[in-house]
């Protein structure tokens, strides 16, 4: 069951509720030198189904541009991003 959000500010309000939640979670998938092979994508969307809320960390060692790789794993993978924090992305089920 998903909660339809009809104006801006619940939209808003959703996010930082998510944001607070996504405090207390570890990322629990990495992406490093690889970059974003289909193996991971079908990773994260596997978790999101499962978890609704997930953080991933890139590593240093992950090739390319960093926000380039977060906008491309977003797309892949179909989720909402919550917070991206230098290394560390948190994505949300749409």
């Amino acid at each position: 069951m998903s909660i339809q959000c009809t104006t801006l500010t619940e939209v808003k309000m959703n996010v930082k509720e998510l944001r607070l939640q996504a405090k207390t979670l570890e990322p629990i998938i990495r992406i490093g030198k690889n970059g974003l092979t289909e193996r991971v994508v079908e990773e994260v969307k596997k978790l999101v189904r499962r978890r609704r809320l997930i953080k991933v960390k890139l590593l240093k060692s992950v090739l390319g541009n960093k926000k380039e790789v977060i906008e491309e794993l977003v797309d892949k993978t179909n989720v909402q991003l919550i917070d991206a924090v230098g290394f560390v992305v948190v994505l949300a089920r749409k």
